[in-house]
């Protein structure tokens, strides 16, 4: 599906602009957050001016007409996507402040590289080693964080030092991780999720006898977590994201999500074995006031000798213990890494990038 200008009208100039990442109407106010993760209104002169009622309307119209779906009470809620947009509209009866339009730039680009990762203090250099050979090393990752923080753009950075032999399965409901795009020549199958027919328990029941090697779930949410770990514990090597605020929360966050206590009981060893790797993404304002990502917290997950363990290695943006768990160094020296906190790889990349600048 395209959609152009002439569908966004005085919204166009917002979706062109490459530095803005989200465009919010709250049946008000005009909000823009950009890629700095700075977000900021937009005068309301503009939006009296531009956005009418009338408009709204007829964008909405519009909107409804290309997905062939109907919009009003009894159908409050409106999704479009294109293969960079992601479009969510709410009717007035829902939405009290008034019609609400919610458009997510979802481009097949990976914003955050190596360079950019130490030249922001995203993490430092040896912490960034160790979690790429991590991924080599074929472990699975969670990564947590609040809304909007910038998990799935760590999902994709990180992926992307996923081996060209893998066979890789993306499942999401609205295509963001972009795996296909972003590592050309890999092997890839990218499903997409429908609550009526596809739901993402059957998508990744399904991956399974597609010969996966790795299945990355754009965000867990609910019951299809059991099967997540499920795949996970058979060898199947993954990343997904999850919504809390410490990686000490993942497992209860997990537990959270299963339909009966039956399963949270079950399930809650398996949590420890199958998840390897958790990752915080939170901000911070740095110089200028502008608003940074980084990594607050990276932990280990362990069950050793019918204990279960989890080994803080980063908080609060520093590390605070260099000596790894011997299950996680034994792992690493299984695909002949000697030396965690150092990735050849890294050194390549970030030379390329000074060439590149220079």
């Amino acid at each position: 599906m395209v959609l152009g200008k002439d569908y966004f009208g005085p919204l166009w100039k917002f979706i062109t602009n490459e530095e803005i990442t989200d465009v919010d109407y709250n049946g008000r106010e005009l909000w823009l957050t950009n890629i700095y993760n700075e977000r900021y209104r937009v005068s309301q002169a503009y939006v009296d001016e531009h956005l009418s009622t009338a408009f709204v309307e007829q964008f909405t119209q519009r909107i409804a007409n290309v997905v062939s779906r109907q919009f009003n009470k009894r159908y409050p809620e409106l999704e479009a996507e294109t293969s960079e947009l992601r479009v969510t509209i709410l009717h007035e009866s829902v939405a009290r402040s008034g019609r609400s339009i919610s458009i997510r730039k979802t481009p097949p680009i990976i914003r955050l590289d190596a360079r950019k990762a130490l030249d922001g203090n995203y993490c430092s250099k040896s912490v960034l080693a160790l979690l790429i050979n991590c991924v080599k090393a074929q472990m699975n990752f969670i990564f947590c964080g609040m809304p909007g923080i910038g998990k799935t753009e760590c999902v994709k950075f990180f992926s992307g030092f996923i081996s060209g032999n893998d066979r890789v399965i993306t499942i999401e409901d609205t295509m963001e991780l972009r795996y296909a795009a972003t590592n050309p020549g890999k092997d890839c199958i990218e499903l997409r999720v429908d609550d009526d027919v596809f739901e993402y328990s059957d998508a990744i029941k399904a991956s399974l006898r597609l010969n996966p090697k790795w299945i990355m779930l754009s965000e867990a949410r609910s019951k299809e977590v059991k099967y997540l770990l499920e795949s996970w514990s058979t060898g199947v090597c993954g990343m997904t994201t999850i919504h809390t605020d410490d990686v000490r929360n993942i497992p209860d966050r997990i537990l959270n999500m299963l339909e009966s206590r039956v399963d949270a009981d079950r399930l809650e060893n398996d949590i420890y074995q199958a998840v390897d790797v958790g990752i915080l993404i939170r901000k911070r304002k740095g110089e200028n006031n502008r608003v940074y990502r980084y990594i607050d917290q990276v932990c280990f997950f362990l069950r050793e000798k019918g204990r279960n363990q989890v080994a803080m290695l980063v908080q609060d943006g520093s590390l605070v213990k260099k000596e790894l768990p011997a299950s996680v160094q034994s792992r690493l020296l299984r695909v002949q890494i000697e030396d965690p906190w150092e990735c050849p790889q890294l050194d390549q990349e970030l030379a390329e990038g000074r060439e590149a600048a220079n």
